[in-house]
């Protein structure tokens, strides 16, 4: 189906010029546009993620996938438009207000504390809220932090184990390979139970049953939690089996919005990504 106003094909068309967010949205993006001098890497953009939603965001390179990652994320601010999260307006928020709200990331290029132990990084996610008993009892190792921290590390082995790093706990993650760095990235952004979480590429380097293990995760944490998650991802057919919504992305514009049924027989989706 195409909005012959819009040229989007559609699903579930959103309507742009709404001036507020459903209040069923998790993260709404509305009206985001953002140039570059003369170029337009984002056009009028607009798109709601309920919650416990898994949204793909697919598209060529240079499409501005990244781009829509760095507004919401709040790295960059959007040369026009607004990101709501839950309802509230977040765009002049910082990534730290966003990410204490319950955001998190992970990108292209992979960022972890090398010299650090697997256990070590993930826990890092969590370490931030302190010992439970504020300075002075994280100084005299008071019995609710100590509690607190036995707690966050049964939390973390569980995760580990969930995404088959256990065995490799100890080692420093600038030992391991590429895939499994891939893997400690998605742990430590699921660790502090975050409501919503911007997925880059998080298949880049993994073999097929590696792929299955981050779906796996993914559904688990989503089904559990009910976190909701953008997912841009070049493995199409990791996509369409792991998501419940689909946005393509081109030159900076949705060109379809709609479940991955509908994605696969939608004439332009087809003969732009699935050949």
């Amino acid at each position: 189906m195409t909005d012959s106003g819009s040229g989007v094909s559609t699903g579930t068309v959103k309507d742009a010029a709404r001036d507020e967010p459903t209040g069923a949205a998790r993260i709404a993006v509305q009206g985001i546009s953002m140039r570059f001098g003369g170029i337009v890497a984002l056009d009028d953009v607009s798109l709601e993620v309920p919650p416990g939603q898994i949204r793909g965001l697919i598209g060529p390179n240079g499409a501005g996938k990244t781009t829509l990652f760095d507004i919401i994320s709040g790295l960059r601010p959007p040369t026009e438009g607004k990101i709501f999260m839950d309802g509230v307006n977040v765009t002049s928020r910082s990534p730290m207000s966003r990410a204490r709200a319950g955001l998190r990331r992970t990108f292209q290029r992979q960022q972890v504390f090398s010299w650090l132990s697997v256990e070590d990084n993930v826990l890092a996610a969590v370490e931030w809220h302190g010992g439970g008993g504020g300075v002075l009892g994280d100084s005299v190792s008071w019995i609710g932090g100590r509690r607190l921290e036995r707690e966050r590390r049964k939390k973390v082995t569980d995760l580990l184990r969930q995404c088959d790093l256990y065995e490799f706990r100890d080692l420093p993650v600038g030992n391991l390979p590429i895939a499994k760095v891939r893997l400690v990235e998605i742990a430590r952004a699921i660790a502090d139970e975050p409501v919503v979480l911007l997925l880059d590429e998080p298949t880049s380097g993994l073999h097929a049953s590696e792929c299955a293990q981050v779906a796996a995760v993914v559904r688990r944490h989503r089904d559990e939690t009910g976190a909701s998650f953008i997912i841009v991802e070049h493995d199409i057919e990791f996509v369409l089996g792991l998501c419940d919504q689909i946005t393509v992305l081109e030159l900076g514009r949705i060109i379809f919005d709609g479940d991955p049924e509908s994605a696969r027989k939608d004439p332009g989706v087809r003969r732009a990504y699935l050949g």
